[in-house]
């Protein structure tokens, strides 16, 4: 039984250490997600005016002033929590989920999460 805890251990100690051995600086990456994260905790409410901007040059003023609305508040409600997921756990270097990451890098592009 001793092996067997010693074994899961080692592996799970493995399974963390891994993805910080194979990172191009620890301390880049970590700040870079630190960055994303509290600038984008900050900055989350432009997603209101960047949505209805977006639809509305895309749809029509009706539809900014509606659809774009909705639409920004749901934005802003995710570039918030990702924002603070990403500030939470800054110290595992990973890539930012939010596109783009910062919102002044394509104010005129849709957000998206994911890889």
């Amino acid at each position: 039984m001793k092996k067997v805890i010693k074994s899961l251990l080692v592996v799970s100690a493995l399974t963390f250490i891994a993805p910080v051995a194979h990172a191009g600086n620890y301390a880049t990456d970590v700040a870079d997600k630190l960055g994303h994260g509290v600038a984008n905790v900050a900055t989350g409410w432009a997603e209101l005016p960047k949505n209805i901007m977006i639809i509305g040059q895309k749809d029509g003023i009706v539809a900014g002033a509606t659809v774009g609305v909705f639409t920004g508040l749901v934005q802003v409600l995710g570039r918030t929590a990702y924002g603070v997921l990403d500030t939470a756990t800054f110290l595992i270097p990973t890539a930012t989920t939010v596109k783009p990451g910062y919102i002044w890098d394509g104010f005129d592009k849709e957000t998206s999460y994911g890889k």
